[in-house]
């Protein structure tokens, strides 16, 4: 595929990307509760990675991150309000620069700095108005004050369809290809907001799981050895009064917001049949990050959580040059989707990144392709004005994070087939043995027995932050350039 060079053999692409979605939420990720025929089927004609992960916790970072194949650090993309600038590479705008027609349906505004949507897209907005009352409302008076209410809970939103932000993205999206699918080669960011908090879909989404086959979520004193975030979160939260029936409600709507989710990204891809382009286009499925969805008595994320839940991401690609039905259980990385994007689409690269391609992997997903994967978060406490504030929901997240920064600095998770290792900044770091403890529950990092290991990942973690600590732009500027001599008009 990297050799494609005109239009008519390069694929369209696809890419569907929700928010906050655990992979063991998706049935082709083995959950045995998920009503997710859509994905699956892609996962059937493509290839599941079951080992991909990615680079950020929270929603900005990690889509700063897959747009530029860049690391949090390199550019500090740590915040949700450190966006990508014109100055900086983007996924759609290398696309757009390559011959694509680039479609963003709906609008997330929280990955391109003012100015950068419409210098690197075609089309963005909505062609269907979207109702934003419900995710952005209060909650419904019987929850206020409850436990339930604390955790982000708002429950069924009646019998109706809603046509609120994904829905009105979906349509969009819809009707873009009935519009022009069928004029090659164009490529689609389809950014959702769910299954993303507040837990809350109408029917018939919200009755779809039995409450009680719901999965048990990690007790929160499984294990040990978790940095003091955890517990400092379920305090301020109130979230130890959460019951097993609570979170098991929690899951279930959630559960239901995942289908959702599924049922959209089907009727995009029955557009894309309708219009005689499945054959051509490559569709790509993945999230920003997962949802801790009662593990250790949470809910949401954490910036600085490395746990799996967070990390792990449902990576499927199918496709033009996707050998399908095949798993892959190599280590990845996120950024390798965007490297690999750029590669089927025949864009030459402007810029370092830290990608690897993943053509051969899709052609044979047998292949060994990364020994270490790496993800960051946090922040450095000396940063503390710069940390985000928020009302609503997350005021109490914020202000825990202002007030105890501690509880939020930096960490690097690096893993591989066995092991992972966590530095934190301010806590004591983690090991986790992944083949006993593949949830990794329990912290090693005290076991006499362990030494080596730590020694090894911890050499393993500085040589990544040497290699990757910066970029060199390749734009080069000139030496001596000309300068303007005398004195500067003070006046406009």
């Amino acid at each position: 595929m990297s050799e494609r060079t005109g239009d008519a053999q390069r694929p369209n692409i696809l890419v569907f990307m929700p928010d906050q979605l655990r992979a063991d939420a998706v049935g082709a990720f083995g959950s045995p509760v998920a009503r997710t025929p859509h994905i699956d089927a892609l996962a059937a004609r493509g290839v599941r990675f079951d080992q991909a992960w990615t680079q950020h916790p929270v929603c900005g970072p990690s889509r700063v991150s897959f747009m530029t194949g860049w690391y949090p650090h390199v550019a500090g993309h740590r915040t949700l309000d450190h966006l990508l600038t014109s100055a900086e590479p983007n996924l759609l705008r290398s696309l757009r620069h390559a011959g694509y027609r680039v479609s963003m349906p709906g609008h997330r505004g929280d990955v391109f700095a003012p100015g950068v949507t419409e210098e690197s897209t075609d089309f963005c907005g909505f062609l269907v108005a979207p109702d934003l009352s419900g995710f952005v409302g209060a909650p419904p008076e019987h929850l206020r004050g409850t436990a339930l209410g604390r955790a982000f809970y708002r429950g069924s939103e009646g019998p109706d369809a809603v046509v609120d932000f994904d829905e009105a993205t979906t349509r969009t999206a819809i009707e873009w290809i009935e519009r022009e699918g069928s004029s090659a080669p164009w490529a689609m960011w389809v950014p959702l907001v769910f299954p993303h908090v507040p837990f809350m879909v109408e029917e018939p989404w919200f009755s779809m799981h039995d409450r009680a086959s719901m999965p048990d979520p990690i007790a929160p004193d499984a294990g040990g050895g978790k940095p003091a975030f955890v517990g400092a979160i379920r305090e301020a939260y109130g979230w130890d009064e959460l019951s097993p029936d609570d979170l098991r409600e929690v899951a279930a709507t959630y559960h239901g917001m995942v289908s959702r989710v599924d049922d959209q990204l089907g009727r995009i891809l029955a557009a894309i049949d309708a219009a005689g382009q499945t054959d051509d286009t490559l569709v790509v499925f993945l999230t920003d990050h997962g949802e801790y969805l009662g593990d250790w008595g949470l809910v949401e994320k954490w910036p600085s959580g490395m746990d799996p839940c967070l990390l792990r991401n449902p990576l499927v690609i199918a496709g033009p040059g996707v050998t399908p039905g095949r798993v892959c259980d190599s280590l990845v990385e996120i950024v390798d989707v965007s490297a690999t994007i750029l590669d089927v689409a025949g864009a030459t690269p402007t810029h370092t990144h830290f990608g690897r391609s993943l053509v051969s992997l899709l052609a044979e997903p047998a292949q060994a392709f990364r020994t270490h994967v790496f993800s960051e978060g946090g922040f450095s406490p000396t940063d503390v004005d710069l940390f985000e504030r928020a009302g609503g929901d997350y005021e109490v997240k914020g202000r825990l994070q202002h007030e105890r920064p501690e509880l939020v600095g930096k960490a690097i998770s690096v893993r591989t087939r066995t092991h992972t290792y966590v530095y934190r900044q301010c806590e004591r770091d983690e090991l986790y043995d992944r083949i006993a403890d593949p949830l990794e529950t329990t912290n090693l990092i005290d076991d006499p027995a362990r030494r080596d290991v730590v020694a090894e990942l911890r050499s393993v973690v500085f040589d990544w932050l040497v290699d990757t600590s910066d970029v060199i732009p390749w734009e080069k500027h000139p030496r001596f350039p000309k300068i303007p001599m005398g004195w500067r008009s003070t006046t406009g």
